[in-house]
């Protein structure tokens, strides 16, 4: 009888075994198609937040170099940072966030950023063509 009582030790062992390793196939399945999906979705907010950039800077009337730089701005990065990526100085940099603050009619960057924020977070907030305007849409 202790031959009988291995073999079926044994057989439960295997058993579990290939049990884990199907439900451990499974799992890995599952997290692999949550990734895509999250990925899919942080793609499509980027490409949103880029046409909301778009469409505001068309808004404003921004200058290309004034683009660069409210982007630059809104990444995060420091007046000096932006003068050494542009190849310009600090007071060239003051002045245009100057005119991006003015034309926006924000006070300065962290208002700048929350207008963005707020678009994106709108519920009934519709991305439009930078070519569109506000009233088209």
């Amino acid at each position: 009888m202790a031959w009988e009582l291995r073999e079926l030790l044994e057989i439960g062992a295997a058993t579990g075994l290939v049990l884990g390793l199907v439900l451990g196939a499974w799992a890995l399945r599952t997290s692999l198609v949550q990734r895509r999906r999250a990925e899919e979705k942080l793609r499509r907010a980027s490409g949103a937040f880029m046409a909301l950039l778009e469409e505001r800077f068309a808004e404003w009337a921004l200058t290309p170099a004034e683009r660069d730089v409210a982007l630059f701005a809104i990444k995060g990065m420091s007046t000096m940072e932006i003068a050494a990526l542009r190849g310009t100085s600090e007071g060239t940099i003051k002045a245009q966030t100057n005119a991006i603050y003015r034309k926006a009619g924000v006070g300065g960057r962290p208002q700048l950023l929350s207008l963005f924020i707020e678009d994106l977070m709108a519920e009934d907030s519709k991305i439009r063509p930078a070519d569109v305007p506000k009233d088209a849409a």
